[in-house]
């Protein structure tokens, strides 16, 4: 199963290279759009290998929970640790946490922070959970209708299901991306994105969101 996933993690990151290329050719600054959790650290160490201007490459989170950057639940402290090393630390990235105690007070200067990166992302990178969300769409979140429908960059979100409060891209953000992927692992996830393709309310399934729109799912058992 490990070396699936493996293999998985080298394939994908073989297409966001050849995005990130393709893309660089034609405008100066390229930016790629990341999740957290568990599943993408063999992505980004396969794609912290593969040889970029790195320098030229901005880095940023689909979401974030709102908790200090050396915190395990951080996954700004994921992408440090297993994506920006060797020449992948030159890439300049952009987190979505600040000194504020709470992302409600934090998101307009998180906003201004991340508004003048090269949109529209190059690539944006989604996951799933158990229960449906990617980024921070959760089901049970309050503020989940806003965050499908603003046009602001930045949702401050809090969900009953989830200890901390997060930061989440708004789903009109990541749906300007020009590519998009979905990166899940595990039969319990390939049954849930059956479920999803199989119906449309996307209060249920929030992934429904990206569906309708081009979405390369890589998966492995």
């Amino acid at each position: 199963m490990s070396e699936l996933r493996k293999a998985l993690a080298e394939q994908l990151a073989e297409a966001v290279h050849q995005a990130l290329v393709e893309d660089l050719e034609r405008q100066q600054n390229v930016l790629l759009v990341v999740s957290g959790g568990s599943t993408p650290i063999l992505f980004f160490q396969a794609l912290a290998a593969r040889p970029l201007p790195w320098a030229r490459v901005q880095v940023t989170l689909a979401d974030e929970r709102w908790v200090e950057a050396q915190s395990q639940d951080s996954n700004a402290r994921l992408v440090r640790e297993h994506l920006l090393v060797g020449e992948a630390a030159s890439a300049d990235f952009i987190p979505l946490t600040s000194e504020a105690e709470t992302p409600e007070q934090g998101v307009e200067e998180v906003t201004r922070r991340i508004e003048p990166l090269a949109w529209p992302a190059s690539v944006v990178i989604l996951g799933m959970g158990g229960d449906g969300h990617t980024a921070s769409l959760f089901p049970d979140s309050p503020e989940l209708g806003l965050a499908m429908t603003t046009d602001e960059a930045l949702v401050a979100v809090r969900t009953p299901s989830q200890p901390q409060p997060r930061i989440t891209l708004s789903a009109d953000r990541l749906h300007q991306a020009r590519r998009h992927f979905l990166h899940i692992t595990g039969d319990d996830k390939r049954a849930v994105l059956g479920t999803a393709l199989a119906g449309d309310d996307v209060r249920v399934l929030p992934v429904r969101a990206f569906l309708s729109c081009p979405l390369a799912i890589y998966w492995a058992p």
